[in-house]
């Protein structure tokens, strides 16, 4: 569930509503827009208890001077990157492939990894109804290290979620990468040319877990 954000006349309703929610189990996590502080959502986190998580959106310049406050916060389930409203909030007037925001996608990546949290969520791509602008930017967020994308239109959901998991390729890589270092015994192998060392295992696995494919 998304509220608005900390210091609107809507926020303290929006936290009482969540509390009903939760009670009822209606409501698992929170969205929480314009994140600035951890104690902007030590009152959410009050609200829906302790089983629930948050979800702080990173949509300033003092909200990405705190990432790595918001990232370490109770009950925060992951990052999210509000890339629109970030780019309002300093002036900027980005290109289609917002190369000007590759630094501020890293900084979120690097709070997320430091604070041990699940690969962060990237913003939105405005124009649903545009597949080939979608398709680039769910490319860039997952060569960016993020791990899930923000969508405003139903339509967007499949194709993030496919272009974001590993490809039958992909998974047939690491596959070959498992049984090769395990038939090995462990010790460092050969695979297509390429040294297979403990990075290399470690991308195989995580390209594996993404797929849902069980190691034996």
């Amino acid at each position: 569930m998304r509220i608005n954000a900390h210091g609107t006349p809507w926020h303290g309703d929006d936290c009482v509503r969540v509390g009903e929610l939760a009670a009822q189990g209606l409501i698992a996590g929170v969205v929480l827009p314009k994140a600035e502080r951890a104690a902007d959502l030590a009152r959410v986190a009050e609200a829906i208890g302790p089983q629930g998580v948050l979800v702080p959106l990173i949509e300033s310049a003092a909200g990405l001077d705190a990432a790595d406050e918001l990232a370490t916060a109770p009950q925060v389930l992951r990052l999210a990157f509000g890339n629109l409203d970030f780019q309002a909030d300093l002036g900027l007037a980005c290109d289609a492939d917002e190369a000007e925001l590759v630094p501020v996608r890293l900084a979120i990546v690097l709070a997320s990894r430091r604070a041990g949290l699940p690969a962060p969520i990237d913003g939105v791509t405005p124009d649903w109804r545009n597949d080939q602008r979608l398709a680039a930017d769910t490319a860039r967020a997952r060569r960016g290290g993020f791990g899930a994308k923000l969508c405003i239109h139903p339509e967007q959901v499949a194709p993030v979620h496919a272009a974001l998991g590993p490809s039958a390729d992909e998974l047939g890589w690491a596959r070959r990468v498992v049984d090769a270092i395990r038939a090995s015994g462990g010790g460092v192998v050969s695979l297509d040319g390429r040294m297979v060392d403990a990075p290399v295992v470690r991308l195989a696995e995580r390209l594996l877990a993404l797929g849902a494919q069980p190691l034996p």
